[in-house]
């Protein structure tokens, strides 16, 4: 595999995941007719009252998620499969596990976000409010600001929201698929990011317990003494 395979590892980790939130800055592809001539940003379509409760269920199911933890599994655009452990405490905190060899390691622990990759012995931070991962940990989670929903579609187990970032001149596009219960209850199955030559990463969310009781410790990454 080498350095050149873990550095792609981690580009397409960032990507699946990092993106999640869709500061979608590191992506871009659509075209500027999108866009509000005259102040600049994307103006979100009107959605028909099935679409906007749809939209309504999705933010209400991220405002009410406390903790959580699970399997995830990435699909990157070549179709090529890594697996790990998820966990999240919000506001603020979430922590992704990569299964060996790739064994990435990344932990938002409430200020920042924490990166660490032992194969290239490489430690990386970003505040968390420059992170996309703040889709899913802010206190509360708007679709009509910086972020906006400008398609919804049904399918045979729910919906899916695309979304994307409303004010950046980069450009790109996050879709979230959720499950829908026939009681109404909705659950976050996964999401794909699509980058700017049309390459998508899919993280799908293989399991997913609510209401987990779950260690501080685990929302703490500082960085590990590298061997010389």
């Amino acid at each position: 595999m080498g350095k050149a395979m873990n550095d792609l590892n981690k580009r397409t980790f960032l990507l699946g995941l990092a993106t999640t939130g869709l500061a979608l800055s590191a992506t871009s592809g659509f075209a500027e007719s999108g866009k509000n001539q005259f102040s600049g940003l994307i103006t979100p379509p009107s959605f028909n009252p099935a679409d906007k409760a749809r939209i309504k269920k999705a933010t209400d199911f991220l405002e009410g998620l406390r903790t959580g933890k699970g399997r995830f599994e990435q699909t990157d655009f070549k179709g090529r499969k890594t697996q790990g452990n998820w966990y999240i405490a919000r506001p603020g905190k979430m922590r992704f596990e990569y299964d060996a060899p790739s064994s990435l390691l990344l932990v938002s622990d409430g200020r920042n976000v924490n990166m660490w990759d032992p194969r290239l012995q490489s430690f990386d931070r970003y505040p968390l409010n420059e992170t996309p991962l703040s889709l899913f940990l802010a206190q509360h989670i708007r679709f009509d600001q910086g972020v906006v929903v400008t398609a919804v579609s049904s399918n045979a187990t729910g919906f899916t929201l695309k979304a994307r970032d409303r004010r950046k001149s980069a450009e790109g596009s996050v879709t979230l698929g959720f499950d829908q219960a026939p009681n109404g209850d909705v659950i976050l199955r996964e999401w794909t990011i699509t980058d700017m030559q049309n390459r998508a990463t899919t993280v799908r969310l293989a399991t997913f317990a609510r209401d987990s009781a779950l260690k501080p410790d685990l929302f703490v990454l500082n960085k590990p003494q590298v061997k010389k």
